[in-house]
């Protein structure tokens, strides 16, 4: 089993863009995503190497140079940045500490974004439910002034943009 040595700082924007830069590090990238568990090299040099011969039956010295490509550079380059966790003597992979943070990057993964507007519809649908009950005279939501339930709603969503901005 290989020795890794932990990043101790946060993964840069800069170095995601230099790692997805590369169509095979890119690929290597989605493929753990769609399997999220730990992968055989040999699985994952099949894959490419069928990708980039764009059939399925890969010539054998494709699949060689794919795998060694991986072997002697990319699995490294995302094993030294956090990316993958790489067992040298297994010849495995899997999700590292940053695969995340450069998975989001990858085909425009919205995962993060859909929970902000999720978050941002059921802010909307509770406030706009406060208001009308409040309008509908419901006893005890009756007492609330339907402009500064509005207000409340639109800080809210507000705060919640904001927070979601910042982080």
């Amino acid at each position: 089993m290989s020795v890794q040595t932990s990043r101790a700082d946060a993964i840069e924007e800069s170095e995601i863009f230099h790692i997805l830069g590369n169509d095979r590090r890119r690929a290597i990238v989605q493929l753990l995503a769609t399997h999220q568990e730990r992968v055989d090299v040999s699985d994952i040099a099949s894959e490419i190497a069928a990708n980039e011969a764009e059939t399925s039956s890969v010539p054998n010295n494709l699949y060689k140079s794919v795998y060694v490509s991986l072997q002697q550079t990319h699995l490294p380059q995302l094993e030294e940045d956090d990316v993958i966790e790489y067992d040298s003597d297994a010849k495995t992979i899997e999700p590292g500490p940053h695969f995340d943070r450069v998975v989001e990057y990858v085909d425009g993964d919205t995962g993060s974004h859909s929970r902000v507007l999720l978050t941002h519809f059921a802010l909307c649908v509770l406030g706009l439910a406060l208001i009308a009950l409040a309008g509908l005279d419901v006893p005890v939501l009756a007492a609330l002034d339907p402009v500064l339930a509005s207000v409340f709603v639109l800080l809210a969503v507000a705060a919640s943009s904001l927070y979601h901005l910042l982080s």
